[in-house]
């Protein structure tokens, strides 16, 4: 049986808040939506018959005022299309990469009672998720 991840457990935030808040970080997002999106009963959008990713839009419309305040902002986004180095049934149908000017500016952004409920959002709409944490680096033409 596959687990599927939708918020993240104690350690690994608790690991996430150990690290720097003072440093720019990059969050990478893999996004598996739901066929149909699953609200909790007496939610505004429970009865819509809203696909999972018709719910993922409206939280990105709900979260956005509040993710660009904190200076956030998506510097890649992509729509999957196959896995060539990994397991032949992972499948993700969106991914990105948001940046935050600091951890400080992530915290302050999932603290925010308008975030709180557009959350209900993503948690409706997804069926398994990653979110990763890098520290950002320089680009470049090779790999090392």
């Amino acid at each position: 049986m596959t687990k599927h991840y939708i918020d993240p457990s104690r350690a690994n935030f608790e690991a996430f808040k150990d690290l720097p808040r003072d440093e720019p970080i990059h969050m990478l997002n893999l996004l598996q939506y739901r066929e149909l999106a699953e609200y909790p009963a007496g939610h505004a959008n429970a009865d819509k018959g809203w696909t999972g990713r018709r719910a993922y839009e409206e939280y990105g419309k709900a979260s956005g005022p509040i993710f660009r305040r904190v200076g956030g902002r998506i510097v890649w986004r992509g729509a999957f299309q196959t896995v060539v180095t990994g397991p032949e049934e992972m499948r993700w149908d969106d991914g990105f990469v948001a940046e935050y000017p600091n951890a400080a500016a992530f915290f302050e952004m999932i603290k925010d009672p308008e975030y709180q409920q557009a959350v209900v959002n993503r948690t409706a709409a997804l069926v398994d998720s990653r979110l990763v944490r890098f520290k950002p680096g320089a680009g470049g033409d090779g790999f090392g």
